[in-house]
């Protein structure tokens, strides 16, 4: 079984989506790498986010669109 990598919480960023372990949203890995950051750098920036994470969550979310680009057009 995969470990979570990512989860929400109410009590934690109001709800955000964030890193296991951090209050690091997820979505500013997306941000990071939109604006031209390296994986490295963003690492840097947030050292309490596991290499290991964010690799996982870039892994679904290619599947995630692997999926939908095969998904019948209603």
């Amino acid at each position: 079984m995969k470990r979570k990598v990512y989860h929400s919480d109410p009590e934690i960023m109001h709800g955000a989506v964030v890193f296991v372990g951090t209050r690091v949203p997820v979505s500013s890995l997306f941000d990071h790498l939109e604006d031209d950051f390296s994986l490295e750098e963003f690492l840097d920036n947030f050292p309490t986010v596991k290499r290991e994470q964010c690799l996982a969550v870039l892994e679904e979310s290619k599947h995630h669109a692997e999926e939908a680009a095969l998904a019948p057009i209603a």
